[in-house]
């Protein structure tokens, strides 16, 4: 455990998930005060506060989809901590839809998938601009993915999510400077449970054909998260692959 994160407050979005339980860890062992905020269930994220080393740290309920949500949360964290330095945006929803079933891939999951996973993600930045502002070193970390790039991915709609998200960083990275840093962490498979339907054969198969020769773990995204925060001080606006080499199969 360090302290180089001592004094910085960091909002983890879909904090109750695989990447953001692992994230929340990993950045109180840094030394942050951790915002955990889950979707429904308030008690899930009190438990995962409760597993976090340090002190102080927060459990919030929010809606992503819902705007008028984050700026109550945003007024909530500025009354209880009077800042934010840290916003990472984990929370996230897909469906898996062959992409040759164009059929399958309907209107509203089209909307929800745009909703959930981009729109959501910008509101939230939208809405801790400011906090992120009076930070001066603000940092915002979207959990992305190489779908984004390689165009494979749980379905069409969520690999152009992920490509606008890409290009949300670029352009938010340039227009929130210097005092925001907005970096995109692009995971290839990850053992969650975050595709429905995916299990132990999906990921073996994955594994066998992956240069370092596994899936990902919550862990190495984390990791890669803290690294933004941490030792990346100097870049903005860029993605950060966290694949084992998947990218390039």
């Amino acid at each position: 455990m360090s302290n180089i994160l001592q004094g910085k407050v960091a909002l983890i979005l879909g904090g109750t998930g695989g990447i953001g339980v692992a994230t929340a860890k990993r950045l109180a062992a840094e030394g942050a005060t951790i915002v955990v905020c889950g979707q429904s269930d308030l008690q899930k994220a009190q438990h995962v506060v409760d597993s976090l080393p340090g002190h102080g740290h927060l459990a919030k309920l929010v809606t992503i989809t819902d705007s008028h949500s984050l700026s109550t949360l945003a007024n909530e964290i500025k009354a209880a901590f009077g800042r934010v330095d840290i916003l990472v945006n984990t929370a996230g929803f897909t469906k898996p839809v062959k992409h040759a079933d164009l059929d399958a891939l309907t209107d509203e999951l089209i909307d929800e998938i745009m909703k959930v996973n981009w729109r959501a993600q910008f509101a939230a930045i939208r809405e801790f601009r400011a906090l992120l502002d009076e930070s001066g070193d603000g940092l915002v970390v979207n959990v992305s993915s190489i779908a984004g790039t390689t165009g494979v991915g749980s379905n069409i709609a969520y690999c152009a999510v992920k490509a606008g998200l890409d290009v949300m960083a670029m352009s938010l990275g340039r227009a929130l400077a210097p005092r925001i840093r907005v970096l995109n962490v692009s995971p290839g498979v990850v053992d969650t449970s975050f595709v429905p339907g995916r299990g132990a054969d999906f990921n073996d198969k994955v594994a066998a054909s992956t240069p370092l020769g596994r899936i990902g773990t919550p862990d190495d995204i984390a990791d890669a998260i803290a690294a933004c925060a941490t030792h990346l001080k100097f870049s903005t606006g860029v993605n950060i692959v966290v694949d084992g080499g998947r990218r390039l199969g």
